[in-house]
């Protein structure tokens, strides 16, 4: 499907901003500890620089709906089509773990998270008190009351319930947060992040880098040179491209020459668009890579397995980080 019809025709409707190791794809991330309360929304899981995005009208709010129905109805139809382990597999049959199913269902559907690991999604979007859950948001558990990290995470539904990827037992289920002692006194907190990982109304030239780095992703080839005609790009060449659809013209097509361009910013400081410079060496001072800021925690990851989405809070990008641009 195409991503950027599906995300730039919902922001349309929306009066919203949005914010805005080399691992492989399929490898699961690790994140710090922090510690959450089940009513509160506590520091450790505030997101990093991220404003609260808010639904100004009741059409936004609608099309906000219109979103996560979209998002819940792919989710129930894949009920009894996947099993539950780690060999996570994206094509039929298919496998996820809950954080990966979520992440899957998500990106199926146009939003990307950049992980399947709940860990790093308690840490997106704005918190949501129990008592005000709303289709799409994310719900989190824990092992047991004094847990500080979560291990479990469900799509909300409706009618106080969720849509998960359950156990080996269950796989893919329904299930009342009522209905049993985990779900009633395990729950940890949610996670609203519809709209705040959608663009912005209108789209700024971000959102709309951001979209076609997302949109073009699986289409095109990694490789040593850079064509456009046959869509054959090194990394930087893929940035190269992404930001001269938009009408910014970087001219570079190595990492070196990147790095050279606009402004630093601090990573307290990222925007969407930002280009991030990332080592292959901890303490390195020579980028290796480059990557687009995406908001939200979020990096879009030029590799030779491809492009992908990621997020900086993973152990990887935390020690591999080593500066940004700001381009334009």
């Amino acid at each position: 499907m195409n991503k950027r019809i599906v995300t730039t025709t919902l922001a349309v409707a929306l009066g919203v901003s949005s914010l805005g190791a080399f691992p492989s794809v399929m490898q699961p991330l690790k994140a710090s500890a922090g510690t959450v309360d089940a009513m509160k929304a506590p520091a450790p899981f505030q997101p990093i620089e991220a404003s609260a995005a808010t639904v100004s009208s009741t059409s936004n709010q609608k099309a906000v709906e219109a979103k996560a129905d979209e998002i819940i109805k792919f989710a129930k139809s894949l009920i009894g089509k996947a099993t539950y382990g780690g060999n996570y597999s994206y094509t039929y049959p298919y496998q996820f773990k809950c954080a990966s199913f979520i992440d899957f269902v998500f990106q199926s559907k146009g939003v990307h998270l950049g992980s399947r690991d709940e860990d790093y999604m308690i840490k997106q979007g704005t918190y949501v008190p129990r008592s005000q859950l709303q289709k799409g948001d994310l719900v989190f558990f824990r092992s047991s009351a004094t847990a500080t990290v979560p291990n479990h995470a469900g799509i909300y539904i409706g009618d106080n319930k969720i849509i998960h990827m359950a156990n080996t037992k269950l796989n893919i289920t329904i299930s009342d947060l009522d209905s049993t002692s985990y779900y009633r006194n395990n729950y940890m907190t949610a996670r609203r992040v519809l709209p705040s990982l959608l663009p912005s109304n209108p789209p700024t030239k971000a959102d709309n880098i951001v979209e076609d780095a997302y949109d073009l992703m699986d289409n095109v080839t990694m490789g040593r040179v850079n064509d456009e005609k046959s869509m054959k790009f090194t990394g930087a060449g893929y940035v190269n491209y992404i930001y001269k659809l938009n009408g910014v013209n970087l001219g570079k097509t190595s990492v070196t020459q990147l790095s050279k361009l606009g402004k630093t910013v601090s990573r307290s400081n990222l925007k969407k668009g930002d280009l991030i410079f990332i080592n292959s060496t901890v303490g390195s001072t020579t980028p290796t890579r480059v990557a687009i800021y995406a908001g939200e925690h979020r990096i879009i990851v030029p590799s030779s397995q491809g492009i992908s989405s990621r997020v900086l809070l993973s152990d990887y990008y935390s020690k591999h980080y080593m500066y940004a641009k700001r381009v334009y």
